[in-house]
């Protein structure tokens, strides 16, 4: 039984022997390695690498909330009117990644920003977003006119090698609106635009030098027009007279088609005490040939100049803007403290002088008003209806803003600008010569006008030289790194250069036979409002 046990036994071991060297003779697998995200120091903190790539990468973002009041006198009218007080949620996610290259470095940085916007207050819900198709409409009963969904490809692009191309701000911005909430003062601020851009250093002494191919759609104020249509923009001109006299005026589509972009050169310094730059800007404006038919008005000896005979065709001009602003830090008052000083001047380029409405651009008038008594002119240009020519609108803005640390938690921004735009030399009459013998127009019954020498023509709003004065301030508190709880207020006023316009929102709908028959209008020659806007707002 000894010797079985034994025999047994050995057999075992010598199979176990003989399996462990089969064993030891068989590729071992390996585990797989696990790969760590490790820091990328190179470009400043929050960056890693891509596991497996030698790009690194940066993600961040931002939460906020607004609230904003502003007084209307508009409390009992019928639509999106009367509302005193506002809400926008806004969330914004953005992707940095940078690779070193034989060539330097090499980036695209991606920003989304997603937004919800309610009530009709100037400035909360965002007619510039919505006319350039970022910005959508609610259409109940209740939050037509009152309710935004906001979505928007704020940035998108990548530079290499001192090119820049994407989706990006403009290059011609400057100081754009840095230590606002609402964005209220006139100045450019193009913060989203297709372009295509290179940038140079000169020397070694802080001087740089950009020259940008940029997308034309975001830099138009519109050519004004007295008529609208949902296909096109007709705007009347003259192409002949008749026999007896009688002129016979076609209409021409005012609608800007792109045809060329905007050229945009900048140049720039930047040093410990801050920066400067110089920023200039050439764009085209155009219009299409005569569309519709002919029409005949049975007036006389007003139409000194005149087609007789001719056909109007496609007309287009050139407009332009330069721009120079200085920014300088003042740690010598307080760390952090920075002041910036900003002047524009331009022809049919409203949107690059910035003389604008914070309630939306892309208008040939909006008002910053909840009920305004007379909605301000901006266009860039006029066409003139007895020759055909477009005629270019000037504009200059002028802007402070002061950026002051009480310490290292509270901070405060004191800012204001002022604006004015002229339309050119008879502009105004040109379009009553063709318009002034209708008492109203069904689309715009508002924009009257009459004919040049009537009280109607005296009092109207239309392609008025007009200016606008903001001031205002703000109050941030940052109680623990990249959280800020603050609150803004400004005050704004626009006005007629000369002369008195009826009040449109205490009168009603206001038409040339009335105004010519005597009728009783308030007037005034300018109007004003405030807002006030909290903020709690997180970086991360």
């Amino acid at each position: 039984m000894k010797l079985l046990k034994s025999s047994l036994l050995g057999t075992a071991a010598g199979f176990a022997a003989v399996a462990g060297a089969h064993a030891a003779d068989l590729p071992m697998k390996k585990a797989v390695p696990i790969e760590y995200v490790r820091v990328c120091s190179a470009y400043g903190a929050g960056f890693f690498y891509i596991p497996g790539t030698d790009t690194c990468i940066r993600l961040s973002g931002r939460a906020r909330l607004d609230i904003g009041y502003q007084p209307t006198s508009a409390r009992s009218s019928q639509g999106s009117q009367g509302d005193t007080t506002g809400y926008i949620g806004l969330a914004r996610i953005n992707v940095d990644a940078r690779t070193q290259t034989a060539y330097g470095t090499l980036r695209a940085f991606v920003r989304l920003q997603f937004a919800n916007r309610t009530s009709a207050t100037g400035g909360l819900r965002s007619g510039t977003q919505e006319r350039i198709g970022n910005a959508f409409g609610a259409t109940g009963q209740d939050q037509l006119g009152r309710d935004q969904q906001f979505m928007n490809t704020d940035k998108a692009f990548i530079q290499f090698a001192g090119l820049t191309a994407g989706r990006a701000s403009s290059f011609f911005d400057f100081y754009a609106h840095d230590f606002e909430f609402a964005g209220a003062t006139a100045n450019s601020d193009v913060q989203s635009t297709n372009l295509l851009a290179y940038t140079t250093k000169l020397g070694g002494d802080g001087f740089s030098a950009t020259l940008s191919l940029e997308d034309p759609t975001f830099r138009r104020n519109s050519i004004y027009s007295q008529e609208t249509s949902a296909a096109f923009t007709p705007s009347r001109v003259l192409i002949s007279t008749n026999a007896l006299g009688l002129p016979s005026f076609g209409t021409v589509d005012v609608v800007e088609r792109n045809r060329m972009p905007d050229f945009v050169g900048v140049l720039r310094y930047d040093a410990a005490w801050g920066s400067a730059q110089l920023s200039g800007a050439v764009k085209e404006l155009n219009t299409s040939n005569v569309i519709g038919s002919p029409v005949v008005l049975g007036a006389v000896g007003q139409y000194g100049a005149n087609l007789a005979g001719g056909t109007v065709g496609a007309s287009s001009d050139y407009g332009w803007a330069v721009q120079g602003g200085v920014k300088i830090n003042m740690p010598f008052i307080a760390p952090g403290d920075t002041l910036y000083l900003q002047g524009a001047y331009g022809e049919g380029a409203t949107v690059y002088t910035g003389y604008s409405s914070y309630n939306g651009t892309y208008a040939s008038r909006a008002s910053t008003i909840n009920g305004a008594a007379f909605d301000p002119y901006m266009a860039d240009a006029t066409l003139n209806p007895l020759t055909g020519k477009i005629q270019l609108s000037t504009s200059f803005t002028a802007v402070a803003s002061f950026l002051h640390y009480w310490s290292p938690e509270w901070r405060s921004a004191v800012f204001g600008s002022y604006g004015e735009v002229s339309f050119a030399n008879g502009a105004r009459v040109a379009n009553a010569q063709a318009y002034g013998a209708q008492s109203t127009l069904a689309v715009n019954s508002n924009q009257f006008i009459g004919a040049p020498g009537t009280r109607s023509f005296a009092l109207s709003p239309v392609l008025r030289d007009n200016y606008q004065f903001v001031v205002g301030s703000s109050l941030i508190w940052s109680p623990v790194k990249d959280l800020d709880i603050g609150v803004e207020g400004f005050y704004t006023k626009v006005g007629v250069q000369n002369g008195r316009v009826v009040d449109q929102y205490s009168n009603g709908v206001v038409n040339v036979a009335a105004v010519n028959a005597g009728a009783a209008v308030r007037t005034v020659t300018s109007a004003d409002t405030y807002q006030v806007r909290m903020r709690v707002q997180r970086d991360f």
